[in-house]
């Protein structure tokens, strides 16, 4: 249960942009979302032609425990996007603090995003690449994809995973950072 607490935090003062607004300014809109934080992941795939294919997201959350789903979104003029489609399985690599630069490269427009990286990666199930030194991979089977707004909502059911013990890469408003525990 949660419970409110008395907080000592200081006040902010609202500037401009910081009020209450409508959800029609995107631009202030993503502003607002960027204030969550959130994990950074490389979601891969095989494409029925066999190639290779991946990006980075942040859009990835546990739908369930039981059965284990897990869901992740994509745009919809994301030129990827028949891919993953069409794909019978994927997988979400969570990344750690030390893989900013394999995150920045997912985020590329390169035609062949696997180039010079074959020693990072396993072949998973389905022969979908998971990184081997990830903070935890997800290999799933897609369950369904639906259009929500201007995105492509992915359901897979979690067949193997794996993880490790390393400090988690995240990012928040726009830049990357890392989490660390707070002292009691």
């Amino acid at each position: 249960m949660f419970r409110a607490t008395h907080s000592t935090a200081t006040p902010v003062s609202p500037s401009p942009g910081c009020g209450p607004t409508t959800a029609h300014d995107q631009r202030d809109l993503r502003n607002a979302l960027g204030k969550f934080a959130t994990g950074v992941c490389v979601i891969t795939t095989r494409g029925l032609d066999g190639k290779l294919e991946g990006l980075t997201a942040n859009s990835f959350c546990s739908v369930s425990l039981d059965p284990p789903i897990v869901l992740w979104s994509l745009r919809k003029d994301a030129g990827s996007l028949p891919t993953f489609e069409r794909a019978s399985h994927f997988c979400i690599n969570v990344l750690h603090a030390h893989q900013v630069e394999m995150s920045r490269h997912f985020c590329g427009r390169q035609i062949n995003k696997f180039d010079g990286l074959a020693d990072e990666f396993t072949e998973g199930l389905e022969g979908i690449p998971a990184l081997k030194d990830a903070l935890a991979t997800f290999e799933c089977e897609q369950l369904e994809h639906q259009p929500m707004g201007d995105h492509i909502v992915f359901y897979g059911m979690v067949k193997r995973y794996t993880y490790s013990q390393a400090t988690p890469l995240t990012f928040h408003c726009g830049t990357y950072t890392t989490v660390r525990p707070l002292l009691d």
